[in-house]
């Protein structure tokens, strides 16, 4: 299918129903999406450059409506896709205005990254594209990384929570096992913060394939990056301080049964990815699976959990 076109898709919400919409999309793409959002500029600015002045074209930039940009290969049907997030949006009360265009794959497998910039996350880390300017790091560890189509750049809530909940989690020489790493982003975060080795395990040969480039980039390989290709029970040995998996709220109901086996006494499990409706499911699979939920975070309706195995 090389030099097809593929089909990209606009989607205009208000920017209160940003996260909500980006789920309902997430449905049809797990990965290809970026959201056009300027409700904070002025604040993320002052954040990454310490700075006052903006470029008047950004400040000139709708605030009350943010934009989500999908893309569709050459075999996908878009007036089905648009069918179903129509419908999808109207049964959440979502108001939208879907646009659709044709668009080389070499474009949007490249435009998205004008959206992404560097992100302080936390109290000690600050997301590094490869392709930004350096930003001032103000004694942050820099996470330089290229998440290329994996799932994982820190600009999510999802993963924030999880970076937030590493810092403290992470003890200096701890081992960390990333369930569905995507871009990496997790485990290198975790090596940064101080743990001695950590090992991430995805479905996705992609994923794969770009956790161990990003890892190359913070400087991290081989035995102290470790990144697997396959099932989590049948390809991860060993047991690990921190289990912290960053997926959605069926997956994490799934493998929570399996999780305790790769968890050393005293050790902490870290889900993320779970939205506000389907927070009291994954509670409910947590104390089946005999866990106790010790920490929460929440932020723009997705729930981070931290919860210690009751043995």
């Amino acid at each position: 299918m090389d030099g097809m076109d593929w089909t990209e898709v606009c989607i205009r919400v208000a920017t209160a129903d940003t996260d909500r919409a980006s789920d309902i999309a997430h449905m049809m793409v797990p990965y290809g999406l970026y959201v056009e959002d300027y409700s904070d500029v002025e604040q993320g600015a002052r954040e990454i450059a310490h700075i006052d002045l903006i470029d008047e074209e950004l400040l000139a930039r709708d605030r009350t409506h943010s934009v989500l940009h999908l893309y569709l290969p050459p075999d996908e049907n878009p007036a089905e896709a648009v069918a179903f997030l129509r419908e999808r949006y109207a049964a959440a009360g979502i108001d939208n205005e879907v646009m659709t265009s044709s668009v080389k794959e070499e474009d949007w497998a490249y435009g998205w990254k004008a959206y992404f910039k560097p992100l302080p996350v936390g109290e000690r880390l600050l997301i590094q594209p490869t392709w930004e300017p350096e930003a001032e790091a103000g004694g942050r560890r820099v996470l330089t990384i290229d998440p290329g189509m994996a799932f994982g750049t820190g600009g999510h809530d999802t993963t924030k929570l999880v970076l937030e909940m590493l810092e403290t989690a992470v003890k200096p020489g701890c081992t960390l096992l990333d369930v569905g790493c995507g871009s990496g982003i997790l485990s290198i975060a975790a090596l940064l913060l101080g743990a001695k080795q950590a090992v991430g395990v995805d479905i996705d040969p992609l994923a794969v394939r770009t956790a161990v480039e990003n890892g190359q980039l913070n400087g991290f390989s081989a035995p102290q990056l470790t990144i697997l290709e396959g099932d989590l029970v049948e390809k991860v040995e060993g047991t690990y301080d921190v289990v912290a998996a960053n997926i959605v709220a069926d997956a994490i109901i799934q493998l929570s049964p399996a999780i305790p086996r790769f968890l050393k006494p005293d050790g902490v499990y870290i889900v993320s990815g779970i939205i506000d409706t389907r927070e009291a499911d994954v509670q409910k699979a947590l104390t089946d699976a005999r866990f106790t939920v010790i920490g929460r975070r929440e932020q723009g309706g997705w729930i981070c959990l931290r919860c210690r195995y009751a043995g």
